[in-house]
């Protein structure tokens, strides 16, 4: 990604070139990754597992396989970007998508469910709305009309974001947990944050596996047809970041502090 980023900066510095911006979907080996200022404290257990220190913002996280994980390599000069609308375009894009599999989901789990980027740190997170199971006028009050979290209980956390910006160009990106192990993040204080809890979309909506595809014949046409997999999942979130790179959805208003 640096070797990349630089050698676009270098032809738009020294020929006034603009290169296309990227999308790179990637499947990580087991791996923590540790921030630019990340600190090593937040490292509660040394395992097998490969600790690399990397350039983006934020502390430790852990990548693995079942998450998935998008790199941003995009001009935000060209875009007209700040690095705020660069976040913010993340998290909401996530929103969309985490919403969109929820509301879509016929799981009895996902009810009253619903995602949604805070105030005072980077990400996204799960939140249950106690009001609505109260009171059946609120039944719309999990759309994306309703992006505060406000009154409503955080589950935990289920995309992480770091992102470095170099001459107006960024790299890193987001991680969203699909259907990964999630006992990896035990080693560690995820994102700097002693015990965060780490969710998956796995743990409130259908989601199948290569090898459950496969299993065709123990599974009826409507029961696949039903089910999420990493490809749907990863389709949906390209088709909405591709929008926004095209600037045909805009960013919601962020909520004050």
């Amino acid at each position: 990604m640096l070797s990349r980023t630089l050698e676009r900066i270098d032809l738009k510095k020294q020929q006034g070139l603009r290169t296309p911006d990227e999308l790179w979907i990637v499947d990580h080996n087991d791996v923590y990754t540790l921030g630019q200022a990340g600190k090593e404290e937040h490292i509660l257990q040394r395992t097998d597992t490969p600790i690399i220190k990397t350039d983006r913002g934020g502390q430790v996280t852990w990548h693995g396989h079942g998450q998935l994980v998008l790199y941003w390599l995009f001009d935000l000069n060209s875009l007209g970007w700040s690095v705020r609308h660069l976040v913010s375009h993340a998290e909401q894009a996530i929103e969309d998508v985490v919403n969109d599999c929820l509301r879509h989901s016929a799981s009895a789990s996902s009810e009253h469910i619903s995602a949604h980027a805070r105030r005072d740190a980077p990400g996204v997170y799960m939140y249950s709305d106690p009001t609505v199971a109260d009171d059946s006028s609120n039944a719309n009050s999990n759309s994306l009309d309703d992006p505060s979290p406000d009154n409503k209980i955080m589950l935990g956390k289920i995309a992480s974001l770091g992102f470095k910006i170099k001459h107006g160009f960024s790299y890193h990106g987001i991680a969203i947990n699909l259907d990964c192990d999630l006992s990896a993040f035990n080693a560690i204080n995820p994102c700097g944050y002693a015990g965060m809890q780490m969710l998956r979309l796995s743990d409130f909506v259908a989601m199948q596996i290569d090898s459950e595809q496969k299993e065709s014949e123990t599974q009826t046409t409507q029961q696949i047809s039903d089910a999420l997999n990493y490809k749907i999942v990863t389709q949906k979130l390209i088709d909405n970041i591709a929008k926004r790179h095209a600037g045909l959805i805009e960013l919601r208003a962020i909520a004050p502090k």
